[in-house]
């Protein structure tokens, strides 16, 4: 029997859309399954500002009356505008280990894209860099962080055969974390004292939010050349503060401002959820929301989020003393890894702070690319 591909527009359609992944991913130990109703929300125009500016199109393959994949495609229009390159998206692909279904699907998503005008495919990616995006090409055994993703081994087997090329490659590292050098506090304090830096150090959930729109900004700033960055607006900041900063506990949220209280750096970390989400196997309730609250409070993974440091005061020396603060909060509170979210493997100043660790690298996923 042949693939069929169906688009996926109505809501039983994008509910096995999003469900797919789980019958896929079934006793896989390493992935880490997202929660359904944050995935729901985000392939909803009702929901996820993005379709504001992205044009979106789901689909589904079935082949002997099963799921067997799916793909989205997205014309980031504000993407297209900034950079004036007419790439057209794929993202959340995923499939069987069967090239005629990963065929099917590319092909699809490809002749989408060209009939909206677009010269070039290239993904995964998602609607905004905050979402799902690179394809898993080495790090099958470890697992990933919750903003991170998994995929099967064979995919990158399939890609190659479909002739998509490397565009870029995320890496992520594991750190080790040990006591602080004492040379390492006395220049932290020295920089600190000499460009009157204040270290925030927030207590509540209230103080956190207060920031948002400050971190979100700087985000923007510091961000902005970044490969595949469009600015956040209003809208998408209240969206992903409310998708991310309500899980995030204060003490692990460090800002430094200078003088006028004017944002100068950030860096997030979060105990790893990895392992309670699979507990929680995509929903917080009636369980899940244990296993979460249980990780938060008691364990030895961290996950570093994000960090930003504001272009103008890159020469400064934040981002050491932003590292140094969040790892005396990280010894206090009992963790002893950090893994890495991924950084572009162009962004060889930010690798070089991770290779000041004990460290392996561990992880990397791509970004490809064709024409149409």
């Amino acid at each position: 029997m042949g693939i069929e591909i169906i688009e996926a527009g109505s809501k039983s359609q994008l509910k096995q859309f999003v469900k797919f992944p789980y019958e896929l991913y079934k006793g896989n130990k390493y992935w880490v399954p997202p929660l359904i109703k944050e995935e729901r929300a985000l392939l909803d125009p009702g929901k996820n500002p993005a379709f504001e500016f992205c044009d979106v199109k789901t689909w589904l393959a079935r082949k002997n009356n099963k799921i067997a994949g799916r793909i989205a495609a997205i014309v980031n229009n504000e993407y297209i505008e900034k950079t004036g390159k007419k790439y057209g998206r794929f993202s959340r692909l995923e499939f069987i280990d069967d090239p005629e279904v990963s065929g099917a699907l590319i092909r699809t998503a490809s002749e989408w894209l060209k009939s909206q005008g677009m010269e070039k495919i290239h993904g995964p990616l998602g609607f905004v860099n905050l979402d799902h995006q690179g394809m898993l090409v080495e790090g099958f055994d470890w697992l990933p962080s919750v903003v991170s993703d998994y995929h099967m081994p064979y995919y990158k087997e399939h890609m190659e055969a479909l002739g998509y090329k490397k565009q870029i490659d995320w890496i992520e590292f594991r750190l080790t974390i040990g006591q602080i050098p004492e040379k390492a506090l006395k220049l932290n304090e020295l920089i600190k004292k000499r460009y009157k830096l204040k270290v925030k150090h927030l207590k509540s959930t209230r103080e956190v939010r207060a920031y948002s729109d400050k971190v979100f900004q700087l985000l923007n700033e510091s961000f902005s050349e970044l490969p595949f960055m469009i600015p956040y607006n209003d809208k998408m900041i209240r969206f992903y503060t409310d998708k991310f900063f309500n899980v995030l506990q204060p003490k692990y949220l460090k800002i430094i401002t200078n003088e006028d209280d004017e944002l100068m750096s950030f860096i997030i970390c979060i105990p790893s959820l990895s392992k309670a989400m699979q507990k929680a196997g995509g929903k917080l309730f009636p369980f899940g929301f244990f296993h979460v609250l249980k990780a938060l409070k008691k364990n030895d993974v961290a996950d570093l989020v994000l960090t930003g440091v504001n272009p103008r005061y890159q020469k400064m020396g934040l981002a050491a003393i932003l590292i140094t603060e969040q790892q005396k909060t990280l010894i206090e509170n009992g963790i002893k890894y950090v893994e890495t979210t991924g950084m572009f493997e162009t962004n060889h100043v930010a690798i070089q702070h991770w290779k000041n660790y004990p460290h392996v690298q561990h992880k990397r996923k791509r970004c490809y690319i064709k024409d149409i």
